[in-house]
């Protein structure tokens, strides 16, 4: 372990014998009065509760209490720095008083209570009544709108219920949310990605096979160009943006692309402005430039994409209608068949004993229909008209740097600089790198701002590549693992799809319909077996299926977005659900047309929230719009424990999984959320027991014991996520262990090895996500040996496309991997196969084993085509759909569409770097609403003047869904836009503040916000819409 200034001056003072120790006692003798401040201190490591950068931290107590948190200096991450939040998480526990005390913090809840039917005031109440009446209220409901068959398929799902949550929690516990509520046959489940990062998998994982961030924070020092869009890092991942100016240091250009003149644009070469939710064009034109001057690495796209695949002749696209082949204008829905590949013939698998597949003739294996091969036809002369590259090079004709520039209103000369700066990373000893957030994905087409991306990297080479990548700079501490673990209606943990009715009504109809039939979702069948075994323990037998016919289904006439976050508030409005758990999330006031959604939460029989601090979730029922003694839901307040005050695992953005240790106790009566789910969790089974009910086997055959000696216990949730060999519960090294006969167990395939350390398995600090050694033996900043990557410990992705078709790096500076001739050189593990020498199997999550240019697996599209957004000031330049053809949601009455007549102003919405989402914990620390005490509008000079509004004066902010009095910021940040022709303004508005806290109280900003959804990710469309404002009387 490396020994860092601090440990070795602690240790000095442990062991007396050193001349450290003398020259210490020595001191104190002489000065007495001032002991050593961190004699008696007991020091633990974790991680920050904020953005997810995973910044170290180390928390400081004595005598039991918290007396410090600072940053945590041997963090390879924050090199412990900390931005204000981060700096401030002291103030989540306590307070400092007049006379300069500590004390509890006053506002955080110590113990369980509930607000009765029309009741204003809370009743405290002990932790088993409070269990008591939540599992009382769970099985009333989950018997009353429980539907076993539909359509003559078991589907044995629960209606009436909803779960949102897990970004804020521990890995283990957002996994474990997940679980609790689908084994009580819920499907409304959903955590923060859905209304935040939802569109990077739904745009990533068709077009590499994975859907997460490429790379990691650290090896933005290695990029020649990096491009911020949608992504103001230096306020909003303020410790990220060291390793970007690390890269500037060594003459990298750093270009910013926002509708804002933000912090980041302050410290880049390049600002662009572009009006907000015009990415796509941005992009077309950026791939129109690339293609035609040919600045593409050849070799690259030839090799390791589908550039030079041959297209079916009848796939289609019609700029006049915005639309492709396949359209269906009843569903308003695509058949992508059209959108497929020509295919030269198809090979099936090869089962004999031996062979690679052999293992599904083994004893035990699900009988399933193994999918073939499709062999391509490909040009890898690039000449054929109906080859990837060449219909690309046609779609992207329309979008020349003249109408970009009326579409995005980006000066024409700043934008071909952008251009050619960027593009200039396609040399293969150059590196570019994308960082993005919100600004990208929070749009009805928001996953394909996510492919277009994609498109742009895999033209220039830049995925797989120390320096290159798509990396998203996720918001919340955990979305990362909350989108891994699976808390979302479509995905089971690791990224395996949650079964439906209508595509997996059996166990072997699922393994047929998932299993790739080449790369290494070929073994799918393993993952999901493995995970059934967990699931349901003894109970998963071959002869059953392994239980399969317990999990709850998508109904057979709808999808996963019908059980998303948007659609579950209009199924409250409309009666179907009667209860609602929300763990460390706050969707009162994060979800789009909040008031619509606090309106439709009246409507709940019931509702549970567990958190640190009370939330516009917990008290909706007293909002300012609200009359209490109108409202009959029953309401529950559970008392989280802080990060620090539990043990876990959290995963940054660039997939670190980490460990969080424990500093001191929780205060009051609070809890883990794990420690409340078991409790709720044997009392519903008791209850079944005892009364029977829906279908008691889903609850009662389902493994939950988690316990050490009896007790409940988080180190035996790690042992079930990493995995172990069922016969002798022996912890797997990692998922290549894994089989589909049933003989092992596992809760999520992709992070098996993270806590694979069996002869100490009851120790944390001995497994692999508790690492610390800093040694980079590269130079490249991977920090192999700090915590733990998934998969496998890799810090970079598809790291096979780092070097050349015959294994020779395209940058000697930045090896990643290199063939050596009789085996592969791995500064970072190899994410392919590398017990076979050089191939052009460079993406193997894919079934092609190639990227995608063109995607098949996109619901509107394989091509990245600009629309516009829902509520947009022009008409569409680049076809004649106008928005997204495909949206989501559009049509309920709630959304009450504006247009540019009424509401003549584009508002995007953001963050500022002293408060953190919707606000619940930032709000709750004094010394940063000093910093930033209210919500505010950011409008430019020439809208002040028209509007006569100057700084300070409060401004009325109104749509068809709701109205906001804000103060003013009149400031040069915000610019008027020329856009075709008609000066179109533009103005910012940050969504932290609300009416819930004690202190920075106001109006909640995303009552304005559309609830409407992108296709794909059924994410809402915060960051492009329409208002009209005025000074307010």
């Amino acid at each position: 372990m490396e020994l860092s200034r601090r440990s070795f001056f602690k240790r000095g003072l442990a062991f007396g014998a050193s001349a450290a120790a003398a020259a210490t006692a020595s001191a104190e003798t002489a000065h007495a009065e001032a002991p050593y401040k961190l004699r008696n201190v007991k020091e633990v490591t974790n991680i920050c509760c904020y953005c997810s950068g995973g910044c170290g931290t180390i928390c400081s107590s004595r005598d039991g209490e918290l007396i410090n948190l600072e940053g945590d200096p041997d963090h390879p991450v924050n090199l412990g720095g900390l931005c204000p939040k981060g700096a401030a998480m002291w103030g989540l526990r306590n307070v400092v008083t007049a006379d300069r005390k500590a004390k509890l913090h006053p506002d955080r809840p110590l113990y369980p209570m509930v607000r009765r039917p029309g009741k204003k005031e809370w009743e405290r109440l002990s932790w088993d009544e409070a269990v008591n009446e939540i599992a009382r209220h769970i099985k009333t409901t989950r018997d009353a709108t429980f539907v076993e068959k539909e359509d003559g398929i078991t589907v044995n799902r629960c209606d009436g219920i909803s779960s949102f949550g897990a970004a804020q929690l521990n890995n283990e516990e957002g996994w474990l949310v997940q679980k609790f509520a689908r084994s009580m046959g819920i499907l409304s489940i959903d955590n923060q990605t859905r209304v935040c990062h939802s569109s990077t998998v739904a745009g990533l994982a068709p077009s590499f096979g994975r859907g997460s961030m490429t790379s990691h924070w650290c090896d933005f020092a290695n990029s020649d160009v990096i491009m911020s869009i949608g992504s103001n890092n230096v306020e909003n991942h303020p410790l990220s943006s060291r390793w970007v100016e690390r890269a500037q240091d060594k003459g990298a250009k750093w270009i910013v692309v926002d509708p804002r003149y933000s912090r980041s644009a302050a410290q880049a070469d390049i600002y662009a402005r572009i009006r907000p939710g015009t990415d796509i064009a941005f992009y077309g034109g950026l791939i129109r430039y690339i293609i035609e001057n040919k600045l593409y690495q050849k070799e690259y796209i030839l090799h390791y994409t589908n550039a030079a695949c041959i297209l079916r002749p009848d796939f289609k696209f019609d700029e006049e209608t915005g639309l492709f082949s396949g359209w269906d204008p009843e569903t308003k829905r695509y058949d992508n068949e059209t959108w497929g590949y020509d295919v030269d013939k198809k090979v099936g698998w090869d089962t004999t004993p031996g062979s690679a597949f052999s293992w599904v003739n083994d004893p035990n294996v699900p009988k399933f229909k193994t999918p073939d091969l499709k062999v391509l036809k490909r040009d890898m002369t690039l000449t054929d008209p109906n080859c990837v590259l060449n219909v690309m090079r046609r779609h992207y004709a329309r979008y020349t740097p003249e109408m970009v520039h009326r579409v995005t209103g980006m000066d024409m000369d700043v934008m071909k600089k952008v251009w050619d700066t960027f593009a200039s990373t396609g040399r293969p000893d150059k590196a570019g790198s994308i960082l993005y957030a919100l600004g990208q994905t929070q749009h009805s087409y928001g996953s394909q701002n996510c492919r277009a991306m994609c498109v742009v990297q895999l033209l220039l080479g830049n995925i797989g590549i120390a320096g290159g990548g798509i990396n998203a700079l996720r918001g919340e501490p955990n979305v990362q693992g909350s989108t891994d673990v699976g808390a979302s209606s479509h995905q089971a943990p690791g990224y395996l799809a949650w079964p439906t009715a209508k595509s997996h009504p059996t166990l072997a109809k699922y393994l047929s319909t998932e299993t790739y039939a080449a790369g290494y979702y070929s073994n799918k069948p393993k993952f999901w077996v493995s995970a059934l075994k967990e699931w349901f323990g003894d109970n998963a037998t071959f002869e059953n299926d392994y239980c399969y016919d317990l999990l709850p289904k998508i109904a057979p006439k709808k999808d996963y977005g019908d059980f998303s976050t948007i659609m579950s508030f209009n199924d409250m409005r409309d009666d179907k659900i009667k209860g609602y758990m929300c763990w460390g999330m706050n969707p009162a006031h994060s979800t789009p047309n909040a008031k619509h959604a606090r309106h439709a939460m009246a409507k709940l029989d019931w509702l549970l929230v567990a958190d640190w601090f009370q939330t516009e979730t917990s008290l909706f029922w007293c909002a300012p719009d609200m009359k209490p003694e109108e409202v009959q839901t029953e309401v529950y307040f559970l008392p989280a424990a802080l990060i620090y005050e539990k043990i876990g695992s959290i995963n940054n953005s660039g997939r670190w999984i980490q460990w969080r240790e424990k500093a001191v106790e929780p205060p009051g009566e609070c809890k883990s959320d794990f420690e409340m789910m078991m409790l709720i969790w044997n009392k519903l089974c008791e209850l079944y027991r005892k009364e029977g009910g829906a279908c008691p086997d889903q609850i009662l055959k389902t493994n939950m014991n988690y316990r050490i000696n009896g007790k409940a216990d988080l180190r035996a949730l790690c042992w079930a996520l990493n995995g172990y060999t069922v016969k002798d519960q022996q912890l797997i090294p990692g998922y290549a262990a894994l089989k589909a006969d049933g003989t092992t167990a596992c809760g999520i395939w992709i992070f098996s090895g993270y806590y694979n350390n069996e002869a100490e398995k009851m120790d944390p600090m001995k497994q692999p996500c508790t690492r610390r050694n800093k040694s980079d033996p590269s130079g490249l900043g991977l920090f192999p040996e700090w915590s733990f990557a998934w998969p496998a410990n890799r810090r970079i992705l598809y790291n096979r496309a780092s070097a050349d078709p015959e294994g020779r790096p395209w940058d000697p500076k930045r090896t990643l991997v290199e063939w050596k001739g009789d085996h592969w050189l791995q500064n970072d593990v190899g994410d392919f196969v590398t017990a076979k020498g050089p191939d052009d199997k460079a993406f193997f999550m894919t079934w092609e084993q190639n990227a995608r240019l063109f995607a098949y697996g996109m619901a509107d599209g394989p091509l990245p085509e600009h629309f516009e957004p829902h509520e947009a000031p022009v008409k569409n330049l680049l076809n004649g759909a106008g928005g997204n053809p495909c949206i989501r949601f559009a049509d309920d009455p709630s959304v009450k569409r504006g247009s540019v007549k009424d509401f003549p102003f584009v508002v995007t919405t953001y963050s500022v770097v002293e408060h953190w989402q919707t606000g619940t914990q930032t709000r709750n620390i004094p010394w940063l609403n000093e910093l930033i005490p209210c919500n505010f509008i950011e409008l430019s000079e020439e809208l002040a003047a028209e509007k006569g509004i100057k700084t300070g004066d409060m401004v009325h902010v109104w749509n068809n869904r709701g109205s906001v009095k804000v103060a003013a910021m009149v400031t040069k940040r915000m610019k008027p836009m020329e856009i075709d022709g008609k000066m179109t303004h533009v103005v910012g508005m940050p969504h932290h503040f609300s009416w819930a806290t004690n202190m920075a109280r106001g109006d909640n900003v995303n009552d304005l916000t559309p609830n409407v959804g992108d296709p794909n990710s059924y994410i809402p469309e915060y960051k492009a819409f329409l208002v009209n404002l005025e000074k307010a009387a």
